[in-house]
């Protein structure tokens, strides 16, 4: 609201209470013209510097209309020179890196689309027998070749999606559940150990031994 506006319609209520007021941030002036408040203020400005001069001739730039405070000193630009932009030629030549990791997210041939004979040219899902026999380490260590192998699923979808290639979204699907069934079937497994290791514990808080069976 207009500064003017709000003290018009303050002089007009007459004996109208802060209570009935909006908050301040609304209408600050309306507040500090019925609290008769000596508060010195000037109206923010946003005119921009006139062209040619090289200074600012408007002295209330930067005063705030809610606060009433201003600027303790002069506003201008940085004492620091601004960065100069380099061309790309001036710039120090990387070296690939062949073996770097984010090429996990990438099939061998480091292409961002994989074709569909290199999704379909993959196994069977692990089965839940053969990884009751395997150690932790290497229950772990599957897990993230999982999961870097649906990042780079993934990966291959978003770049099919964007090119709008229309192919090998079957392929990419088929091999991505086959990886998610090996991935319950480590957490079925972790599971039945995470169970056995919990009943061991009771039966060791119970009192008894495995020494006892051999005897």
């Amino acid at each position: 609201m207009h500064r003017q506006s709000v003290v018009r319609i303050a002089r007009q209520s007459g004996g109208i209470s802060l209570v009935d007021l909006p908050p301040p941030y609304l209408a600050p002036s309306l507040h500090f013209s019925l609290a008769r408040s000596p508060v010195q203020c000037s109206t923010f400005s946003s005119t921009a510097v006139a062209a040619g001069r090289g200074r600012d001739l408007n002295k209330t730039r930067g005063v705030s209309a809610i606060h009433r405070t201003g600027p303790r000193f002069k506003l201008g630009v940085s004492k620091y020179p601004l960065p100069k932009p380099i061309s790309p030629e001036a710039l120090d030549k990387r070296h690939p890196t062949p073996d770097h990791g984010l090429w996990g997210f990438f099939p061998k041939d480091h292409q961002a689309l994989s074709t569909p004979e290199y999704d379909n040219a993959h196994g069977r899902s692990w089965s839940i027998q053969e990884l009751r026999e395997k150690s932790w380490e290497d229950l772990h260590a599957l897990w993230w070749v999982c999961v870097k192998e649906r990042n780079r699923i993934a990966t291959s979808n978003l770049e099919r999606q964007r090119l709008k290639a229309g192919y090998g979204e079957w392929e990419a699907s088929d091999r991505d559940r086959a990886i998610r069934v090996t991935q319950k079937s480590i957490k079925h497994v972790l599971r039945e150990r995470w169970y056995a290791w919990e009943e061991a514990q009771r039966l060791y808080e119970q009192g008894h031994r495995p020494q006892e069976d051999l005897d």
